[in-house]
């Protein structure tokens, strides 16, 4: 083939140029690009092993977190182990809403809280809770708000005595964490217990179906309770019965009670007699908690409480409520 003549070689050559210039840049961003995904997909792959071996070590990386960064919140296992600790199994569920918790606080404080402790109340109170619970037989009635309101209010409202008086008292289980409770004040305590220890529980005249812990209720159960929550068996009594029948009224009249938690017959009647009954035993200053005040399913309690103050001849006076609890002061 014969070669082009000399004239046109030299006018091509600068264009020739300009297209091995073309095509070696293109070349090269193309080596370029190719180099830019396999590092983008090697580094993919080390963020996958990566967080794979955070699974393998118990958690998946935490939202926001760097890959190895756990979160033991995604472990089965945890969520297993925190499930039976504080789930809903044969009682109510324990677990903590950050939001409710907030708000117990604030309903705490509006008590009366001049040291600002309601808050550090309410985790203390939903410890004891826990605590107690999962050490003795049997559960405390009641939801997590409303047992850790009744719990944590005693400290902030001062009772002035260590006496402590429950009419109902289930397992006994509550009743010692109640102790704890009234120990954080720097009273002594001295408690007793009213209820007539049914295998079942008793409202209104009768039983109610089988307890969703599946224990049936005894006197060895409840004092065995009290003693693994720590409460001296030297300082409790048992006045077994009904609050209303004479001979136990009798036998727990003898002091001046310092905090009175009334939790027997949730009926309107019932409550009533109790309060009645609660105006000639408490000390000046006491703390009286009506349970289930303001619950749905128990409207009787919460009638017969405004009932009884709204006459205003008694010693009971109003001093707020917190969850489904109502709390009273004695002149």
């Amino acid at each position: 083939m014969a070669k082009p003549p000399l004239l046109l070689r030299q006018a091509l050559r600068p264009v020739l140029r300009t297209l091995d210039a073309r095509i070696d840049r293109r070349i090269r961003r193309t080596v370029g690009d190719r180099t830019r995904t396999v590092t983008e997909l090697r580094r993919t792959v080390e963020e996958l092993r990566a967080e794979v071996r955070s699974l393998r070590a118990g958690g998946a990386p935490g939202p926001g977190g760097p890959p190895g960064t756990a979160d033991p919140a995604a472990d089965p296992v945890v969520r297993a182990t925190v499930e039976a600790i504080f789930g809903p199994e044969g009682r109510r569920d324990r677990r903590v809403d950050p939001d409710r918790m907030r708000m117990l606080a604030a309903e705490l404080a509006d008590l009366g809280d001049p040291r600002g402790a309601a808050p550090r109340e309410t985790v203390i109170a939903h410890r004891t809770l826990v605590e107690v619970e999962n050490r003795g037989v049997g559960r405390i009635a009641g939801s997590t708000p409303n047992i850790v309101g009744k719990l944590a209010a005693v400290p902030l409202l001062r009772p002035p005595n260590g006496e402590i008086l429950e009419i109902g008292c289930l397992y006994g289980l509550f009743a010692g964490a109640l102790v704890r409770q009234v120990m954080r004040t720097g009273h002594d305590y001295r408690l007793t217990l009213v209820d007539p220890v049914a295998p079942r529980q008793l409202q209104g005249g009768r039983e109610l179906r089988e307890d969703a812990s599946g224990v049936p209720i005894t006197e060895a159960l409840v004092r065995s309770n009290l003693a693994l929550a720590g409460v001296d068996p030297e300082r409790t009594r048992l006045c077994r019965g009904l609050s209303g029948d004479p001979g136990v009224r009798a036998a727990a009249s003898d002091r001046s009670y310092g905090v009175v938690v009334v939790d027997g017959d949730h009926t309107a009647e019932g409550v009533a007699a109790d309060l009645e009954w609660v105006e000639t035993i408490t000390a000046p200053g006491a703390v009286v908690v009506l349970d289930d005040y303001g619950a749905r399913q128990w409207p009787g309690v919460k009638e017969a409480t405004d009932r009884h103050l709204k006459r205003g001849d008694g010693r009971l006076e109003w001093i707020g409520r917190v969850a489904t609890s109502a709390f009273l002061r004695a002149r």
